[in-house]
This record gives structure tokens, sequence and C-alpha cells, in this order.
């Protein structure tokens, strides 16, 4: 049985903000008697994460999804609740845990802007106090897994945001953690870097064991990279499961393509909206709350002869769309 690298338990974090009060001394009670609203970014959140999963964290922006990752990480004290990592209170014990985490974010580099990769990676052996063999080797093992032989003495200002993004990666996962943070880790990125990010994280969850902890607006990510995913809004976490799951219970729409022996032509099905006819090729969108699958494959096969059929779930982007539009389950 795994064992839960994250544990989480009514995590809650409050913030106060000022307000300034209307009319013409508004300004002034503002600064010398300011009042305060309280707004929470997290309201009680409550899951598990096992080691060696990989989680998309996901939500439309402000829902909490960094304030979270900020308390996991130790960098925000919460307002209440509890929370484990690597069986550590993040943050009363940060120093300890940053020693068996990593975390990278899109917009934030934790390279030297003027010096290359390799001079980063030598001062976070230091910081990280990493034996010099063991860092020797794991220099050597990153950068080959990540290709990054061939600019790892280039300043890191005059890299592409791909090849940028390959080192900050690697810098990451310098001193070996067990669990790695990932804020848009894609963002910005063309869609090759972005394949080629998403296949090397792929390859350290499987292969090497790192339990992922992803953030991302990329569903790409999402789909590549975890087969479980949180949704969050409003502080709250709103779903939990895994994706396949997430598609069956949100979006009960299929959708079925077709290839027949003759043109579609007025390609008319009872139960089903065509999308698109066109040549010997039919899209249809099913409604499988109104009609089941199999019933609208029998109509149409009793009507038409068919070479080949395809059925799909909706891209995950329109799930999601949905889910963020209606801000709960339902």
């Amino acid at each position: 049985m795994p064992s839960s690298a994250v544990v989480v338990r009514g995590l809650t974090k409050a913030f106060r903000v000022k307000t300034r009060a209307a009319g013409l001394g508004g300004a002034a009670r503002a600064l010398f008697h300011p009042d305060y609203q309280e707004t929470l970014a997290v309201a009680g959140v409550t899951f598990t994460v096992e080691e060696g999963e990989a989680l998309a964290f996901i939500g439309p922006n402000g829902a909490g999804k960094s304030t979270t990752i900020k308390m996991l990480t130790g960098i925000l004290h919460p307002t209440s609740g509890e929370a484990s990592v690597l069986g550590r209170t993040p943050w009363r014990q940060r120093e300890k845990l940053a020693f068996d985490i990593g975390s990278v974010f899109g917009q934030k580099s934790q390279l030297w802007l003027h010096l290359p990769p390799s001079d980063s990676f030598d001062l976070l052996a230091h910081i990280y106090e990493i034996p010099a063999a063991e860092f020797a080797s794991r220099r050597n093992h990153l950068v080959e897994l990540f290709e990054i032989g061939p600019f790892l003495r280039t300043p890191v200002r005059k890299l592409s945001l791909g090849q940028r993004m390959r080192c900050e990666i690697a810098a990451a996962l310098i001193h070996g953690p067990r669990l790695i943070f990932l804020d848009e880790p894609t963002i910005g990125l063309d869609i090759v870097a972005r394949q080629t990010i998403r296949d090397l994280i792929r390859r350290l969850n499987r292969e090497e064991g790192v339990t992922v902890f992803l953030t991302s607006h990329d569903v790409g990510d999402v789909e590549r990279l975890c087969r479980r995913v949180v949704v969050v809004s409003h502080g709250r976490i709103i779903y939990d499961d895994s994706l396949n799951a997430l598609k069956r219970r949100y979006h009960r729409t299929k959708y079925v393509d077709l290839l027949l022996d003759s043109p579609a032509g007025e390609f008319v099905c009872a139960g089903a909206r065509v999308v698109k006819a066109k040549g010997y090729g039919v899209k249809l969108e099913i409604d499988t709350e109104r009609v089941r699958v199999d019933q609208v494959l029998s109509r149409i096969l009793a009507e038409h002869r068919v070479l080949d059929i395809n059925i799909e779930d909706p891209p995950l982007e329109e799930v999601i769309a949905e889910i963020y539009a209606r801000g709960h389950f339902g």
C-alpha cells in the first residue's frame, strides 16, 4: 500500500483586506482608521495525495490554487486546518521539508538570469548540501534526461523559453526531491516545447516515482500527465476523482464519427444531432441523458451501410469550461 505524500484536513486561509470608506473623508479615515474585510482564499479543503501519484489541482483564476501550494510548501501559514507533506508540517518545518520537495513556477525563475544553468546548479548543490560525487552523478543524469548539454553553459537570458523551462525543472530536481509542485510549467511554450516538458514530467513520475502536484490552465497538461483531478472553485473543492469519471459524471455528451459507403447527403438520425455531414463522413452529437448510444447506433445500422464507427467523449476543455461556468456540480 502506498503511503500518503500529502494529507490536508480542513485547510483554510483568510486574508484581511483594507476597505476604503466612501465620501470626502474616506481617504483620511482609511489612512488613520482603516476598516478591514476578511476574504477566504482557501475555505476548508480536505484531500490526500499518495506517493508516486500525479494529481492535477485545477480551477479558475482566484480559486485558491496558488494559495494552497504556498501553504503546502511552507511559504504561507494557514488560518486554520492541518497539512502534512512527506510527514512534516510545512509552515513549521519548512527548511527540512525543502530538502524533499521541489517546485517550478512557470512565471518565476529560480535560475540566475545572467549566469549559465551550470552555475545555478552548482550553487543549488551547495544550498542543499549535496556531496560532490552525488551531485555530479545527479547533474549528469538530469543533463542527459532533459537534453540540456548543448546550452548548459549559455547564460539563461539567451535561452529560449522552452530551453529555460527544461533547465528550471532540472534545477528543481537537482537535490532528488520525492515530491514536485508544478505551477503552470508549460505556460507560454509552443506546442513542441510543451510536449517535451510533458514527456519529461511523465517519465519522472512513472519511471522514478516522483510525486507530481500540478496546477495548470492547459488541458493538455492535465490529460497527458494526470489520472486524478481535484477541481477547486472559490476556495472549495467541488470535485475529486479520476479524469474519466469527471467526463462520465459531468458531461454526458458523446460524439460519433461515421464513415458511410455512400455520400451522406441530408443525413438525419433520430436521437442525435448532426454536427457535420460531408462526403462520406458524418459527425453526430448524442445527449446520453435522453437516449442511449446503442439505440442511436441500432437506428443508423438499420438504415445505412457503415464502414467505420468511432465513439469519443467530449474534449476535456468543454467539461472543465462548463464546471467553471457553474462553479459546482449539479
